[in-house]
């Protein structure tokens, strides 16, 4: 007697035995989630080894303490920046406490205004940009404060400013205040977001040279 011929599992889904497309149809996918399922655990997998490395990079790679762009010697720019336009320029003689994030020479209206200009960090954390431009007009003192018009004038040791006091407006960005004077050629503008008592501060720390160049 020859031996029985196995019976083909019937498929619970289908209720029948598959049909040798259907086996191979079901093996591919089988196949396919695999393969799948492999490439996403490698991703993850790779992700993790990435993260690793920037883990110890951030900790091994010494950073120096504070904030060094808050730390800029204004003084030591100030001499270069003279030697530049061979003239003196005014350097406001402020305690320890005023930090400078920048301290360059800056040019506008194509090259046609060009200024001596520090960028301050007041006690409060605010900011104060002090610009000195050599023959400069109404049109640049009008773009550097973003048109905003002039709202009053004050004294400062007989130097007149003209203020422009925008702190009452929804959005004036880095121009909630201003301080504008002149002295021979140099136009002198104050403008930021710091306090008032601050801007005055300032300008109070370079009124002798402005009064000794007029």
């Amino acid at each position: 007697m020859s031996p029985r011929k196995k019976e083909p599992k019937i498929v619970a889904e289908l209720g029948r035995p598959e049909t040798p497309e259907e086996t191979a149809a079901r093996k591919a996918e089988n196949s396919r989630l695999y393969k799948s399922r492999k490439t996403i655990n490698n991703l993850v997998y790779s992700m993790l080894v990435t993260l690793a490395l920037v883990l110890v990079i951030y900790f091994l790679v010494p950073r120096p303490d504070g904030d060094p762009q808050w730390n800029i010697d204004y003084v030591a720019q100030s001499e270069v920046a003279a030697q530049t336009l061979n003239r003196d320029l005014l350097v406001p003689a402020m305690p320890e406490d005023w930090r400078a994030n920048a301290a360059e020479l800056r040019n506008a209206n194509n090259g046609k205004v060009t200024s001596w200009y520090i960028g301050f960090i007041t006690p409060n954390d605010q900011f104060i940009a002090f610009n000195e431009a050599f023959e400069a007009d109404a049109t640049w003192v009008s773009q550097t404060l973003n048109e905003y018009p002039p709202t009053g004038e004050m004294t400062i040791d007989g130097q007149v400013w003209t203020v422009y006091d925008n702190r009452e407006m929804s959005d004036p960005g880095n121009v909630e205040y201003a301080m504008v004077t002149t002295s021979g050629d140099a136009t002198i503008v104050l403008f930021g977001t710091a306090d008032p008592v601050e801007f005055e501060q300032l300008a109070t720390s370079i009124t002798a040279d402005l009064r000794s160049a007029q």
